[in-house]
């Protein structure tokens, strides 16, 4: 569930152009050009990481 939220996130934070200062600091830092769907897959893997670490946490038990 938490992958879905970040996505709604990343699309919030894209309506005042955050994408485009995401991804000419990616730019600029790791010298790699990215799109637009890279940014999208970035905030899916972070939300995937905070799935596994509350999944691990027993978050997720304690709902049942």
């Amino acid at each position: 569930m938490i992958i879905v939220s970040f996505i709604i996130i990343a699309w919030v934070l894209s309506w005042f152009k955050f994408e485009q200062i995401f991804i000419q600091a990616f730019k600029e830092l790791f010298n790699k050009e990215i799109l637009t769907a890279s940014y999208y897959l970035i905030f899916a893997c972070l939300g995937a990481i905070g799935d596994i670490v509350a999944l691990l946490n027993g978050s997720y038990y304690e709902k049942l």
